[in-house]
């Protein structure tokens, strides 16, 4: 992440993965970068999010490359939903294993904009995603 531009983006409190008094939820904690149109998070996932025997579930993982993908689209977007998500899993992911998620703003020339996203374990990756989003904007 560049240091100028790296910017951390307030998150909604009940949010699952960003909120930070969801009870239940991933309180990952996202940064942007406006100039680079990217997003990162590193967390540590916890066996609560395990689906088969020490795995984390695939529906987390999907989760958090969503909310990646979202990340890098409120790099310019004041607010954003996903329409669409392609995931992509490569590799499990092991439950107390410190993840890195990155998003990357592809394309953001018409009202649905495109990103992709990456789970990555010591620089290994273990699933991607590409999605498209629908974007408001101010102005």
């Amino acid at each position: 992440m560049a240091d100028a531009a790296a910017q951390k983006v307030i998150s909604a409190d009940s949010c699952f993965v960003c909120g930070e008094n969801n009870p239940i939820g991933l309180k990952t904690r996202f940064s942007i970068d406006r100039d680079a149109q990217t997003s990162y998070a590193s967390l540590t996932l916890r066996d609560d999010f395990q689906g088969w025997q020490d795995v984390v579930h695939g529906g987390i993982l999907a989760t958090l490359l969503d909310e990646a993908c979202a990340y890098a689209c409120l790099s310019h977007a004041d607010n954003c939903v996903t329409a669409e998500i392609n995931v992509r899993y490569r590799k499990p992911v092991r439950v107390g294993a410190t993840v890195e998620v990155f998003g990357r703003l592809l394309d953001s020339r018409r009202k649905v904009w495109k990103a992709e996203a990456q789970i990555k374990i010591n620089g290994a990756l273990h699933a991607e995603a590409q999605a498209k989003l629908f974007v408001q904007i101010s102005g």
